[in-house]
C-alpha cells in the first residue's frame, strides 16, 4: 500500500502493517522508518522497537517474537534487508530484478513475490532454494505461507483470470495441486495455524471458501454479501482455527464460526414456523446449484461496524489476557480491539482504540477507552466451562517446533506466550548472501 499524503509537521503517515506469524506482535512502516509493538495488553500498547535507518519502507515483516526483521524501502524496492533489530546489526539483504511486492516468513522459509516470479529461501542461512518463474501475473504480490514449518506450504494465484490456486510445498519445493476455488479472480488468501486449511476469497469478495490441505477438497463456504462486490483487504483465521475473520473496503468486518452442523438436535415441536422452513430446506434440491447454495451457505457469526469506510485495513483474532479479542489497525494509525463473544457471536464490543502514531515511547497508550465496560451477559458467556476448551489439550501450534499433521498440543505452551529465538546462534550475520543474484537458483 501507497504512504498517504501527510501535512506539514503531522506524524508520519502509515504505508504499511502487518501482524506477525502468531498475532503477538505488530509492524508499522511510515515514510521516516518502522516500528514494531508488542500485542500482549489490551490497555497497554508497548513499543518494542523504533528505527529511522531506512525512510519510506512498505514492508515489514517480524519472525515471530525473535528478533529477525524485514525491510522493504521505495528507495530499493527491489532489495530485501534482514536485520538483528536488538543487536542494530543487517544479517543480510539481497536484490531481485524487479519490485518485490510481498515477503511471507515462517520458521524454515522465507518467500519473496514479485509480479511474475516467487524466490524461496532457507530462512537459516538465506540461501536461495527455488525460484518459481513465469507465475501469472500477480500485481498485488498476493501469496500465502503456512506459519506451521512442518507444513510450509504455499499458496499463490494460479490464474490472472480466474480464482486457481497455486498450492506448492516449501519443504520438497514440489508442486502440491492446483484448487479451482473461484471463478473470477483471487483476492485474498490465508492459511491456518497448522497449514491444514486455507481460505480464498475472489475480488467480488462475496464468497469465502475454506480448502483441506493438501487435498484441497472444499470444506466450508461462507457468504459475506450478496448486494455488493468489495475489496477483501484481509483474512485470517484464529490461531485454534475456530473462526475466521473477513475485512474489506467496506465498515464491516464478518466473523464466521468453522462448524458442521449435524443433524442430531432434538426435534422441535410442530409449528407452521417449523413446517415453512423444512420445507424451504427441501426445495433446495430441485433448484440449479447455484441458487441452492446461496441458500445454503453460513452468515457471520459476529459482525463489527467499524467508523470509517475506504480504508485499508487488516485484522487479527488473538487471545490477549486470557479472552478472545478481535484486533483491527487502520491504514489512518489506529488499532482497535473488540471483545469477541465465543458462545453467541453478535456484535462485537469495542473496548480500546490506540494510536500508532504518537511519540513513540515505550509506555502507555493514553487513549480514551471509546466504549463502556463489557456487558456482564458477555462475562457470563466466556465463564461458561461447558463449552471452554480442555485444560489438557487444544488443537493448534507449537511455537517449539510447529504441530505436526494431525497433532494435538498441550495448552500450557499456548499459555506461557511465545517462545523467542535464540538469536545470537539462529541468525548470525551472512555476507555472502549480500547482493546475491538470484538467477543463480533452481528454476520451476
Amino acid at each position: 500500500m501507497e504512504a498517504a499524503a501527510e501535512a506539514p509537521g503531522a506524524p508520519a503517515a502509515l504505508s504499511c502493517f502487518s501482524y506477525n506469524q502468531d498475532c503477538t506482535s505488530l509492524a508499522i512502516g511510515t515514510t521516516t522508518g518502522y516500528r514494531l509493538f508488542s500485542l500482549s495488553s489490551v490497555e497497554q500498547l508497548d513499543q518494542v522497537h523504533e528505527s529511522n535507518e531506512i525512510p519510506d519502507v512498505y514492508i515489514v515483516e517480524r519472525l515471530f517474537s525473535s528478533s529477525l526483521v524485514v525491510v522493504v524501502s521505495h528507495a530499493k524496492p527491489q532489495q530485501m534487508n534482514v536485520y538483528h533489530f536488538k543487536k542494530g546489526t543487517e544479517i543480510c539483504n539481497y536484490s531481485y530484478s524487479s519490485k518485490i511486492l510481498s515477503i511471507r516468513l515462517n520458521r524454515q522459509r522465507l518467500v519473496v513475490c514479485l509480479e511474475e516470479s516467487i524466490y524461496i529461501h532457507n530462512i537459516k542461512d538465506m540461501k536461495l532454494l527455488k525460484t518459481i518463474l513465469d507465475t501469472p501475473p500477480n500485481t498485488t504480490g498476493l501469496c500465502a505461507l503456512s506459519i506451521n514449518h512442518a507444513n510450509s506450504y504455499l499458496a499463490y494465484p494460479g490464474s490472472a483470470t480466474s480464482g486457481e490456486i497455486a498450492l506448492y510445498d516449501g519443504n520438497t519445493l514440489k508442486t502440491a495441486c492446483t484448487i479451482p476455488a473461484h471463478d473470477g479472480p483471487l483476492a485474498a488468501l490465508a492459511f491456518n495455524s497448522t497449514g491444514s486449511k486455507l481460505a480464498s476469497a475472489s475480488e467480488k469478495g462475496t464468497v469465502i471458501r475454506v480448502f483441506s490441505i493438501p487435498g484441497g477438497q472444499k470444506l466450508y463456504e461462507f457468504r459475506r454479501g450478496m448486494k455488493r462486490y468489495v475489496n477483501i483487504s484481509s483474512l485470517v483465521f484464529s490461531m485454534d482455527s475456530q473462526f475466521l475473520c473477513a475485512s474489506s473496503n467496506t465498515e464491516t468486518v464478518h466473523i464466521f464460526k468453522l462448524e458442521h452442523l449435524t443433524d442430531s438436535r432434538p426435534e422441535e415441536p410442530p409449528t407452521w414456523s417449523g413446517y415453512m422452513g423444512k420445507m424451504f430446506q427441501a426445495a433446495t434440491n430441485y433448484l440449479p446449484a447455484q441458487v441452492s447454495g446461496m441458500m445454503s451457505q453460513d452468515r457471520a457469526f459476529a459482525t463489527v461496524r467499524l467508523n470509517i469506510s475506504g480504508q485499508r485495513n487488516i485484522c487479527a483474532l488473538s487471545t490477549i489476557q486470557k479472552l478472545p479479542r478481535l484486533l483491527v489497525t487502520t491504514s489512518d494509525g489506529h488499532l482497535y480491539i473488540y471483545n469477541l463473544d465465543p458462545q453467541d457471536g453478535g456484535e462485537c464490543v469495542l473496548i480500546k482504540n490506540h494510536s500508532l502514531l504518537g511519540s513513540g515511547k515505550m509506555e502507555e497508550n493514553k487513549e480514551n477507552d471509546l466504549q463502556p465496560p463489557v456487558p456482564q451477559s458477555y462475562a457470563a458467556t466466556v465463564a461458561r466451562q461447558s463449552t471452554v476448551p480442555s485444560t489438557s489439550t487444544m488443537p493448534g501450534y507449537s511455537e517449539d517446533g510447529g504441530a505436526l499433521r494431525g497433532e494435538v498440543i498441550p495448552e500450557h505452551e499456548f499459555a506461557t506466550g511465545p517462545v523467542c529465538l535464540d538469536d545470537e546462534n539462529e541468525f548470525p550475520p551472512i555476507i555472502l548472501c549480500r547482493g546475491g543474484q538470484p538467477g543463480k537458483a533452481k528454476r520451476s
